[in-house]
C-alpha cells in the first residue's frame, strides 16, 4: 500500500474523503468486520482494509466514480454505471487498486461486491457485505437478532440481509439489481449443498 503502514493510516486517508456520519459508519463496519473475521477465521487484516475502504468513493461525484471504474477496467453494466448508489463499491475497489496500490484481489473483490453481493461470495465478501448491513450504528427492527445470527450462521444472516434489502427496495418502489437476486440465490444454493 502506498505510504500506508497501519490501519490507522488508512483510516486517516479515508476520513478526509467522507462526511463525519459516513466515517462513523465506516468505523462501525470496521468494528463488525473485525469481530466477524475473528469469529470465522478470516484474515482480520484483510477484513480491516476492506471495511475501511468499502465506502471510500460513496460521496464522490458520479463522474469521478465512472472514470475510476473505467480506468481500473472493472466491468459494470449500464445500470450500475449511471447510479452512484450501485457504482460506489466498484469505484472504491478501483480507488483501492489505482490510488492505494492494493493488489490483493480478495480485498478488492470484497469492496467491489459489498453493496449488491455476487454469486460465489467468499467468506471475506460475506463478512464485509454483512458488516455493512449490521454495523453498530445501524438501527432497524430485527437488527439485534440479525447481529446474533451473524455469529451463528453466516449464510443465514447474509440471506436475511438480502431479504431486508429486497423488501426495502420493493417498499420504496425501486428496481432491484440482478446481482442482488443472483447473489441471494447463490447463497441459498450454497446452503442447500451442505
Amino acid at each position: 500500500m502506498k505510504d500506508i503502514t497501519t490501519i490507522e493510516d488508512l483510516q486517516n486517508v479515508v476520513k478526509v474523503r467522507l462526511s463525519p456520519k459516513r466515517f462513523a459508519h465506516t468505523l462501525g463496519v470496521l468494528d463488525m468486520a473485525r469481530r466477524l473475521a475473528n469469529h470465522y477465521g478470516v484474515s482480520i487484516e484483510k477484513a480491516e482494509v476492506a471495511a475501511v475502504l468499502h465506502d471510500a468513493m460513496k460521496e464522490r461525484p458520479l463522474q469521478e466514480m465512472q472514470t475510476m471504474v473505467m480506468d481500473a477496467q472493472i466491468a459494470v453494466d449500464s445500470e450500475m454505471l449511471n447510479n452512484g448508489a450501485l457504482l460506489h463499491g466498484p469505484a472504491a475497489a478501483a480507488y483501492a487498486k489505482l490510488e492505494l496500490q492494493i493488489q490483493d484481489e480478495s480485498i478488492c473483490e470484497a469492496i467491489r461486491v459489498h453493496t449488491l453481493g455476487s454469486t460465489h461470495m467468499s467468506l471475506l465478501d460475506k463478512i464485509i457485505f454483512l458488516a455493512d448491513y449490521i454495523e453498530p450504528n445501524r438501527d432497524f427492527p430485527g437488527v439485534e437478532e440479525l447481529r446474533a445470527l451473524a455469529f451463528k450462521d453466516l449464510n443465514a444472516a447474509v440471506i436475511r440481509a438480502y431479504d431486508g434489502t429486497i423488501r426495502h427496495l420493493l417498499d420504496q418502489g425501486l428496481s432491484i439489481h440482478v446481482d442482488t437476486i443472483r447473489g441471494r440465490n447463490s447463497v441459498l444454493l450454497e446452503r442447500s449443498d451442505t
